[in-house]
C-alpha cells in the first residue's frame, strides 16, 4: 500500500475549473489509467469511461442476494497549493521530534503546532517536503481501496456480495460525479474513503452553494474621468466589505457555524468578477448567506445606476444528514466495522463537502471513511501508513456484516 502511495502522490492530477470537460484537466487521465492497468493486472473486471470514472467489479462469493457495495476515492488533488514536483518523504516510527521540511527551512512540523502528531508516535507517516501539499486526500484514499480489492482477491474465504470500486476526477471543484449516472455503479451503498484522521465517520456534511457577482463599471481615461468612471475595483471593495460586516468568514468560523468566502476576483476598473463559496450546516442559514448577497449587490447598484452588477448563486451540494435519516443502516454498519477491529468511531460534521453529499441526494447512501491523513490541502499535510492499514480491514469488516444480510430487491 504504501509503495502504491508513493507512487501516486508523484504524479500531477490537480483539476481546472476553468474547463467544462471531464476530467478537468489532462494530467488526470495519467493516474486513471495506471488504476485501470493495475486493476486488470489484478485480474479485476474494469472500465475507464470516457468520462474518466474507473469502476472495477468483484463478483459476489455468496449464494443469496446481498446488498450490492461501492468504495470510492477521488484522483485530484486540491488547489489551494501546489502538487506538481511532490516528494513524499517516509519516516518509519516516527518518534515525535520537530521536523523542519527539506525544501522549506522556514515551515516545521511540530507536535507543539499539530497535536495530532502525538497520536503517530511510533507509526510510519508520510510527509511533504515542504515546497507541495502531499495528496493524501485523496491519493490515500485511492491506495487504500486499491489495497482493499487486493486483500478481498487474496482472501476468497472473506463472505463477500459483489462489490463495485470507482475511482473518479475532480471532487475537489465540486464535479467529482457530475460525468457518471449512479446506474452506472448499481450500488445499494457507498462508501467515500476520503476522511482524515483513525476512526473517522462523516455522515453530515456543509449544505454549500456558489456565487458569482459581475460588476461592469464604466471605463474611461483616468485624465478625464471626473463625474464620468464607474470603477469596478471600487465598487468591489465596498461589496466585500459589505459581506465582512454582514458574514461570518472562514477563518472567523467554527463548529457549526457557516460561513461567505470569496475564492477568486479577477477584472480591471471597467469589470470585475468575484467568486464566492456559500456554507452552512443547515439549509436556512445557507439560504440567508445568498439574500445577504444579493442584497448587498442592488444596494450597490442603486448607489451607483451607472453600473452593471449581476449576482448568480447556484446550488453546489446539500447535506447528506437529511438524507441519511431516512436509512442510517449504511452508518451503523459502518460503526460495527470500526469495533470489530477495535477503532472508536469519531462522528462529526465535515466543514466541507464530499463526493456522498452528491451521490447521497442522488439516492445513492454514501458515509465518508477514515484514510489517517491530516492537514490537508497544504504543505504540512502528512499520514499515517498504520491507520491507512486500519481503514483496509475496515472496509474488509464493512463487505463481510453486509454479506450476512439477507436483502430481497437489491439491484440487480
Amino acid at each position: 500500500m504504501l509503495d502504491r502511495f508513493l507512487r501516486y502522490v508523484q504524479i500531477p492530477t490537480e483539476p481546472d475549473p476553468t474547463t467544462t470537460t471531464t476530467p478537468s484537466s489532462s494530467d488526470q487521465w495519467t493516474l486513471l489509467r495506471m488504476l485501470q492497468e493495475e486493476l486488470t493486472e489484478l485480474g479485476v473486471d474494469v472500465t475507464l469511461t470516457e468520462h474518466g470514472y474507473v469502476i472495477a467489479t468483484i463478483p459476489s462469493n455468496v449464494p443469496h442476494p446481498v446488498p450490492r457495495i461501492a468504495f470510492l476515492a477521488h484522483v485530484d488533488t486540491a488547489l489551494d497549493f501546489t502538487g506538481k514536483g511532490v516528494k513524499p518523504i517516509v519516516h518509519e516510527r516516527y518518534d515525535g521530534a520537530a521536523f523542519r521540511y527539506p525544501h522549506a527551512a522556514n515551515r516545521v512540523l511540530a507536535v507543539d503546532e499539530f497535536p495530532a502528531l502525538q497520536h503517530a508516535i511510533g507509526q510510519t507517516i508520510v510527509t511533504t517536503s515542504g515546497d507541495t501539499l502531499l495528496g493524501a486526500d485523496d491519493k490515500a484514499g485511492v491506495a487504500i481501496v486499491m489495497t482493499f480489492v487486493e486483500y478481498v482477491l487474496a482472501h476468497p474465504e472473506l463472505p463477500h456480495g459483489e462489490l463495485r470500486v470507482c475511482f473518479n476526477p475532480d471532487e475537489e471543484i465540486g464535479r467529482g460525479f457530475d460525468g457518471l449516472e449512479t446506474s452506472r455503479l448499481a450500488a445499494d451503498v457507498a462508501y467515500t474513503v476520503d476522511g482524515d484522521a483513525l476512526g473517522s465517520l462523516n455522515y453530515e456534511t456543509f449544505s454549500a452553494d456558489k456565487a458569482r457577482v459581475t460588476i461592469t463599471g464604466v471605463s474611461i481615461h483616468p485624465g478625464w474621468a471626473f463625474g464620468k468612471l464607474v470603477n469596478a475595483i471600487g465598487l468591489a471593495e465596498q461589496l466585500l466589505h459589505i459581506i465582512r460586516t454582514k458574514c461570518p468568514a472562514p477563518e472567523q468560523s467554527q463548529g457549526r457555524c457557516g460561513y461567505v468566502h470569496p475564492v477568486r476576483i479577477d477584472g480591471s476598473a471597467g469589470k470585475v468578477v468575484i467568486d464566492f463559496i456559500l456554507r452552512d450546516f443547515d439549509d436556512i442559514g445557507l439560504a440567508s448567506y445568498g439574500t445577504v448577497l444579493r442584497q448587498a449587490c442592488d444596494a450597490l447598484k442603486e448607489q451607483e445606476p451607472r453600473a452593471e452588477i449581476e449576482c448568480v448563486v447556484e446550488e453546489q451540494y446539500r447535506n447528506m444528514r437529511d438524507y441519511l435519516a431516512k436509512d442510517f443502516r449504511p452508518v451503523e454498519v459502518a460503526r460495527e466495522a470500526m469495533a470489530r477491529i477495535g477503532v472508536s468511531p469519531i462522528e462529526s460534521p465535515i466543514r466541507g463537502g464530499t463526493d456522498g453529499s452528491h451521490l447521497t441526494a442522488r439516492g445513492l447512501p454514501t458515509p465518508n471513511l477514515f484514510t489517517g491523513g491530516q492537514n490537508a490541502h497544504g504543505p504540512y499535510e502528512w499520514v499515517s501508513v498504520d491507520e491507512m492499514e486500519k481503514s483496509v480491514l475496515v472496509c474488509a469488516q464493512i463487505v463481510q456484516i453486509y454479506a450476512g444480510q439477507v436483502v430481497p430487491g437489491t439491484k440487480r
